[in-house]
């Protein structure tokens, strides 16, 4: 069993080494705790000597073996809740991921199993993100960017890069949602936006939204 907070320490590294290619630096994870690399320090002597990750001090953090099959349990647990929320308790998208956060430290191991049941065993969560499976195996996903695609090319939305409530609003607010076809018809070279057609409607995005929506290239 571990603590509320250790948890999230673990579900955090866990995000930040899908960034950093080497070990995670306690700035940059104090960053995403929104504290003080000193007590960030503390939390990983902590973890370490759980053998739920592997800390060297000035040369960052990796999780263990361990620490990955529990940061990823806390994942899956967050993401089926997520679904629950949306699919069975008509949340939107955009309300969703805070009161997930509370849900996902529940310890049954049952009530996982059979959420994922009642379910039907759903394999990506309300904002395109994988739902590991009970053996927290991750089903890949054949996505880019929208600001990847060239001026002509198509795609499929398939999920979001920021989850944040604002963004989400954004989304809504132009129609924007999962499984919209939309085609780039044009790139400024000024500031890189880009002129899109979705829903068969003309639709101008910034570089900052097209940087954080995932689609699904069409061939």
């Amino acid at each position: 069993m571990f603590s509320l907070s250790e948890e999230n320490y673990l579900k955090t590294i866990f995000h930040l080494e899908k960034i950093n290619s080497g070990g995670v630096s306690t700035n940059a994870l104090a960053g995403e705790m929104e504290t003080k690399a000193s007590s960030v320090t503390d939390m990983l002597k902590k973890l370490s000597e759980k053998k739920l990750v592997k800390y060297r001090k000035y040369q960052g953090v990796q999780l263990s073996d361990k620490g990955h099959k529990a940061a990823v349990e806390v994942i899956r647990k967050h993401r089926l809740w997520e679904v629950f929320l949306v699919e069975k308790l008509n949340f939107s998208w955009d309300e969703v991921h805070d009161i997930a956060e509370q849900l996902e430290h529940i310890k049954s191991e049952k009530l996982t199993q059979e959420l994922d049941k009642f379910l039907e065993f759903p394999k990506r969560d309300p904002h395109g993100d994988p739902i590991p499976d009970a053996e927290g195996n991750f089903r890949i996903a054949n996505k880019v960017l929208l600001a990847d695609l060239e001026e002509g090319e198509s795609g499929i939305c398939v999920g979001v890069k920021d989850s944040s409530t604002e963004f989400l609003q954004y989304l809504d607010k132009n129609n924007i949602a999962l499984g919209k076809s939309v085609t780039v018809v044009h790139r400024e070279a000024y500031d890189e936006s880009l002129f899109i057609k979705i829903n068969d409607e003309d639709l101008h995005v910034s570089k900052s939204i097209s940087n954080n929506l995932f689609v699904k290239p069409v061939e």
